[in-house]
């Protein structure tokens, strides 16, 4: 028995049903009405309806200081913590790949392991590590003969010391994305390269990096993605301070719009979130694929 054409792509359809009515129940739905919320003023404490405002929201936070310092929070980090985090990523699976295959998933799992953690466990973990009174590396350092260093007491290095737990938090899951893609480039090419004379790092750069651009742009943009989109480490080890050097721009949408229960103005910066989002992972496509 032979089924029709029309009926194959219906059977088609109704395999997708179930995913489709997820994806529209939690994700469209609730993208369609912040972009409604972003144009009214919604207060919970206020026992007025929501009321349309146009782009009001949306002028207000352009002229709000705590949201471009809160912004100026967020690139900071992204500003340190991708690059550190793609890079050593790509440092470890090349590593590893260097490694006989049996000795490979050892490596790989122990890297791995740490993502697995919620950013809970890592955050109180890592606040713990960071303590400046009874924290494990100050012990440390106060053993060997060094000061102790106010990790997430300095406005200095309160950032840097999240990007470090981000590192050590995520880099796996890269890490293990570029690994698979280094398996995929032919031994060929090393091979003939080898032969004429390159050296291994020589090869790295010529051969290993343009074969690696597909993935690494992947990895580049995803990470970009989720370092923009930060929230529980810095609202778990620093609560946003010293001073709101950590307070990134998530931290400060929802504080306004759980905390202060303004919903429309806190639906507006998320939308210029998603512009900044949109704008910086557009930029990188075009950049990767001119290179």
């Amino acid at each position: 028995m032979t089924v029709r054409p029309r009926k194959v792509q219906l059977s088609g359809y109704l395999f997708l049903l179930p995913y489709l009515t997820l994806f529209a129940v939690f994700l469209l739905l609730p993208l369609i009405f912040g972009l409604w919320l972003s144009v009214t003023k919604y207060e919970l404490l206020s026992a007025k309806p929501a009321r349309f405002i146009g782009l009001d929201n949306f002028r207000e936070a352009l002229a709000d200081p705590y949201f471009w310092k809160s912004l100026g929070a967020t690139s900071l980090f992204v500003g340190l913590a991708t690059p550190l985090t793609v890079t050593g990523a790509l440092i470890i699976a090349a590593l590893i790949h260097a490694l006989p295959e049996k000795r490979q998933s050892v490596y790989r799992l122990a890297i791995f392991i740490p993502t697995i953690l919620t950013v809970t466990v890592v955050g109180i973990l890592w606040r713990w590590f960071y303590s400046g009174n009874f924290g494990m590396f100050n012990g440390y350092l106060e053993r060997w003969g060094f000061a102790r260093v106010p990790w997430i007491e300095s406005t200095t290095l309160a950032m840097p010391s999240i990007v470090l737990m981000t590192f050590w938090w995520t880099v796996g899951s890269p890490m293990v994305i570029l690994l698979a893609g280094l398996k995929q480039i032919p031994s060929v090419y090393h091979e003939a390269a080898a032969i004429d004379g390159a050296t291994g790092f020589r090869r790295f750069i010529s051969i290993t990096l343009p074969l690696l651009r597909p993935v690494l742009l992947f990895v580049i943009v995803v990470n970009v993605i989720g370092a923009f989109q930060v929230f529980g480490q810095t609202f778990i080890v620093t609560k946003g301070g010293p001073e709101r050097s950590t307070r990134v721009l998530v931290q400060y949408i929802y504080e306004t719009a759980f905390q202060s229960y303004r919903l429309g103005y806190g639906a507006a910066m998320s939308w210029l979130l998603f512009v900044v989002i949109a704008v910086f992972s557009i930029v990188q496509f075009r950049f990767m694929r001119e290179r």
